[in-house]
């Protein structure tokens, strides 16, 4: 009975690992965006909505399938994965009846579409280093809101008797140095007119440019280009050290081979 269960189990892991069915799950993705966006244009035409329709049940049982197949191939082991975690709560998600007062679930199932990033491996190292990343992007959100809000105080200290609307509260002032900072609009609703009643203004502008829209931003994208080539290290690692092991379990089959051929070659 184990021997069987571990036959079934080895068979669903060598299914779901094969290449062509990862590529057919990318497939149903891709295709089940496309007609949950088809639905937002053609939600009035009937004929082409049963059709819809039918795709997505059709998506809804494969993914079930897949999780199924899953649970089967790594046991107990499938929920050690935050990536098979959140393949599960989504087909969950998707199963849950979106009538009456769960109407609303049904926007829901656009959620579908983010398995891409649990499916293709590019996308799934960029989202593990963008997690990873959340540590250090917090200590520079922190520098940034600091700089933030003492720009605000001088801009207010500086222009907020002249320009009301821009910088005569603090949180006027911050949500005008924010706009700056994004570099939307920046000359000609901000820094023009305030130039125009103070020329000197190019003074504060300039340097509060400079530090949060270049050498913050910059910061921001080192840190996440930095846990982008840790997390492929770590891949690249891993399976150096899954093909050692594949390599060693090869020798020892070789081996246990040969004492086979030399136990039978002495016995006959």
């Amino acid at each position: 009975m184990t021997h069987h269960r571990d036959g079934v189990r080895q068979r669903a892991q060598a299914l779901v690992e094969h290449p062509r069915f990862q590529r057919l799950i990318i497939g149903v993705i891709i295709v089940n965006a496309i007609t949950l966006g088809l639905e937002v244009n053609l939600h009035r035409v009937e004929s082409a909505m049963a059709v819809l329709h039918l795709f997505d049940r059709i998506a809804i049982a494969v993914f079930v399938v897949e999780i199924v197949l899953r649970l089967t191939a790594y046991g107990w082991s499938f929920f050690r994965s935050a990536w098979s975690i959140f393949d599960l709560i989504i087909v969950i998600i998707s199963l849950i009846p979106a009538a009456g007062a769960l109407s609303v679930l049904r926007a829901l199932r656009v959620l579908r579409v983010t398995r891409l990033f649990s499916t293709v491996a590019s996308m799934r190292t960029i989202i593990n280093a963008l997690v990873g990343a959340i540590p250090a992007m917090t200590s520079i959100m922190l520098v940034m809101a600091l700089l933030l809000y003492i720009g605000a105080v001088l801009a207010a200290g500086l222009f907020g008797s002249s320009f009301e609307r821009q910088f005569g509260s603090l949180e006027h002032s911050m949500l005008t140095l924010f706009q700056l900072m994004t570099l939307d609009g920046w000359s000609a609703e901000i820094v023009g007119p305030v130039m125009d009643v103070y020329p000197w203004a190019w003074l504060f502008f300039i340097p509060y440019i400079i530090i949060t829209s270049f050498a913050v931003l910059n910061l921001f994208i080192g840190v996440l280009m930095s846990n982008i080539e840790a997390e492929k290290q770590e891949h690249a690692d891993a399976r150096a050290i899954n093909l050692e092991q594949r390599i060693e379990q090869l020798s020892q089959h070789v081996v246990e081979l040969q004492r086979l051929i030399e136990r039978r070659s002495r016995d006959s």
